[in-house]
């Protein structure tokens, strides 16, 4: 091989290693070992919770985000704020209003990457029949045969209607709510091999 040609044919060998065999996609969420929270604030004191039930659909190419789709729906009565009185009351009519409303869903509308390992999600938020605009930026790991999605974004729980009545006072209970997910994607593996593993 001459001088010549050695430098261009090594970059383009360097190159074809560089690049992944064959695109993947996560395509599913294993509810089960992942994790849906939220924070607020109460006279003053944090105070967290989680909802134990929810189904999503995927899919996600970390190659191609703007081809991705994601949506979740999370069903309201799985609330645990750490205690069954208070958990009744978040369910209730003032809070959630889990009987008119038993799902809460999330719908993405856009994907984009912030370099690295990290995306920003936009998407469409509905809770008790009110629907705004989520934007969250997220983080992608890879992790056994899968993948860890985790990030979060703030609300602000008046343009949701989430405590109406007395409640509706954010001086007793803040209006903004931190909401936490940590989600654990998985892809079928005959699909190859996880991206940066």
């Amino acid at each position: 091989m001459s001088r010549s040609l050695s430098l261009p044919v090594a970059a383009l060998i360097g190159i074809a290693f560089a690049l992944p065999a064959h695109a993947v996609e996560f395509n599913t969420i294993d509810a089960a070992k992942s994790q849906l929270g939220f924070s607020y604030q109460q006279m003053g004191v944090k105070m967290d919770g989680q909802f134990g039930r929810f189904a999503a659909r995927l899919k996600f190419d970390p190659a191609k985000p703007a081809a991705a789709q994601a949506s979740f729906d999370v069903q309201i009565a799985s609330v645990d704020a750490g205690s069954p009185d208070a958990n009744k009351e978040l369910a209730g009519k003032d809070w959630f209003d889990s009987t008119r409303h038993p799902l809460a869903q999330f719908v993405a509308t856009r994907i984009a990457p912030l370099g690295g390992n990290r995306y920003q999600a936009n998407g469409q938020l509905t809770i008790k029949g009110r629907t705004r605009e989520v934007s969250a930026p997220v983080t992608f790991t890879p992790s056994g045969n899968g993948a860890v999605l985790e990030g979060s974004f703030s609300i602000q729980r008046s343009d949701f209607a989430i405590g109406e009545g007395a409640w509706a006072d954010v001086g007793i209970v803040a209006n903004p709510i931190q909401i936490r997910f940590k989600l654990l994607a998985e892809v079928d593996k005959a699909a190859g091999k996880i991206p940066g593993k």
